[in-house]
């Protein structure tokens, strides 16, 4: 069995504030939720493409941009977080641990929350 990489390691235990050795869907927000915060460069609430930095982009963000306003807000943010966890949790056991991490849809979790 493979050994998880260190980066998943790293980015799991700074995700599990309550070090069980997984993520679970309200840690992943809380942690989307300071991401959000920190790249909200002009600090208006919601975040365009560019601020975006390619995180979510394409048909992604069209669907997560209900209002077609061009940007997101938290909560359209965190919709996109909840979609991407539960791709990143092929087991439906509710959390995400360093092997499901280092997945594709792993990593595209990651973007959000690192």
């Amino acid at each position: 069995m493979a050994t998880s990489p260190a980066w998943s390691q790293s980015l799991l235990k700074s995700l599990d504030p309550d070090n069980d050795g997984t993520v679970d869907l309200a840690e992943a927000k809380a942690a989307a939720s300071k991401v959000f915060d920190k790249i909200d460069g002009d600090h208006d609430g919601t975040l365009d493409k560019r601020e975006l930095r390619g995180r979510i982009s394409g048909k992604e963000f069209s669907a997560a941009d209900p209002d077609e306003d061009g940007t997101l807000d938290k909560d359209e943010y965190l919709a996109v977080v909840e979609q991407r966890f539960k791709k990143a949790d092929p087991d439906n056991d509710g959390t995400v641990d360093a092997k499901e991490l280092k997945s594709s849809a792993g990593r595209s979790l990651a973007h959000l929350v690192k």
